[in-house]
């Protein structure tokens, strides 16, 4: 059997319309929890006196810490469907769960937007919308979920369903990326078993998600190594530690290390203490590379091939949306960017544009200010030089994290760079 294709989703939408339990319907029944896991689970709700939150318990309890030296709680499960393979990553009762799309390396393909049938598309239902959006997610499955609560009416999803369309379509999506389902997660309709009471449903959650299309692997584009770490190993020098991201490594291969432009050739490359012939994107690896000491490489510099270097930015052009900050942002703001393995502070030099959430249309040329909820088209530069990529052709090195006050305050794509010389 071949390797089958990874999606990588996030679960996005209102506060209470059932996300976690969702995931957690999606994991019990689809096998990747096990019967021991959801009891203890269930357990656990039954003495917070939540019967129903079981499975919204199930993500909380699989969390992995693996930041760039931000602590914060991803939690993350891959589960198998017939064609693909699927990493979920959700953020529990999170306000701030655009982190997981973009930090770490938990880049969502595909996003579930969960709406309760008899709530319908509520405000934070558009926000998330309009942030997958603007954060370049092109897939969206809208989970019309609850159905129980409405007796599993057919016209009630068909009504939920237009609103959403129409919702989604307003904020930029197009009318062939989106799919509705109706489900109920928490007694377990069509999310991965069909049942009689929703007869009218074309295909359970699985089926659609499996339906979706994996992303290329991005092996025919120019190498990109983000470097996490660096080991210093006794007689044998400098060993950068990073993901590959795009292009493939060979043993052999020369190599650059940016910002700092030092030169040398790849020796050995390993995975899991397991050598590597070459390595493809998503292998975690450690590397040695002959003529590179310690003292020429860090964490936030990348590593490309030497005949297509990683882009050193002087500044760039970004669609940012702000999440969650308590004053008015001046053009100056300096705060923390998260920008691949990456973290300095940059400053937003000039506000230029703000956007319609709604429409995504330039709403006001040049504002004195930014404030939660506005997206806007902003120029950044860093207080030092780093490499970045549009976000167009490489996502993975092209969206960013803004932290300031120990949280995420803003979220955005890169548009345009300007090169450093």
């Amino acid at each position: 059997m071949a390797d089958k294709e990874l999606i990588n989703i996030v679960f996005i939408g209102h506060v209470d319309h059932g996300k976690s339990t969702s995931v957690g319907r999606l994991l019990y029944d689809g096998g990747a929890l096990s019967e021991q896991e959801y009891r203890k689970l269930e357990e656990i709700a039954k003495e917070k006196g939540k019967g129903t939150f079981a499975f919204a318990y199930a993500m909380d309890n699989l969390k992995e810490e693996r930041e760039r030296g931000v602590t914060i709680d991803v939690s993350y499960k891959k589960f198998e469907a017939k064609k693909h393979t699927f990493t979920i990553i959700d953020a529990p009762g999170h306000r701030d769960f655009v982190k997981n799309m973009i930090t770490g390396t938990s880049q969502a393909d595909a996003a579930v937007l969960v709406v309760a049938a008899k709530e319908g598309p509520q405000p934070q239902t558009k926000e998330h919308a309009f942030l997958a959006q603007v954060m370049g997610i092109k897939q969206i499955v809208v989970a019309i979920n609850k159905m129980d609560e409405v007796n599993y009416d057919e016209a009630k999803f068909k009504e939920v369903s237009e609103q959403m369309t129409k919702m989604l379509t307003g904020v930029g999506y197009k009318a062939d990326n989106i799919k509705l389902v109706p489900m109920s997660a928490w007694k377990g309709d069509n999310v991965v078993n069909k049942t009689d009471n929703l007869k009218y449903a074309p295909k359970t959650l699985l089926e659609t998600l499996d339906d979706l299309i994996a992303p290329p692997a991005p092996i025919d584009k120019p190498l990109r190594i983000p470097v996490q770490d660096v080991y210093n190993i006794k007689g044998v020098g400098a060993i950068p530690v990073g993901r590959v991201e795009t292009g493939i490594l060979k043993s052999g291969t020369k190599v650059v290390v940016m910002p700092s432009g030092k030169e040398g050739e790849v020796k050995d490359i390993e995975e899991h203490h397991e050598k590597l012939a070459e390595a493809r994107p998503g292998n975690n690896i450690g590397f040695s590379i002959r003529g590179i000491g310690t003292q020429d490489i860090g964490r936030g510099d990348v590593i490309g091939a030497v005949t297509n270097k990683p882009t050193v930015a002087k500044s760039f052009i970004a669609q940012i949306v702000i999440l969650n900050h308590p004053t008015a942002i001046p053009a100056g703001y300096a705060p923390v960017f998260h920008l691949h393995t990456a973290q300095m502070s940059m400053s937003l030099t000039e506000l230029q544009k703000k956007l319609d959430p709604k429409t995504g249309a330039v709403a006001e040329e040049n504002p004195k200010f930014l404030k939660t909820g506005d997206a806007a088209i902003v120029k950044i530069v860093p207080t030092k030089p780093v490499c970045a990529e549009k976000f167009s052709e490489f996502p993975q090195l092209g969206r960013f994290a803004i932290r300031d006050m120990g949280q995420t305050v803003a979220a955005g794509i890169i548009l345009e760079i300007e090169k450093k010389e």
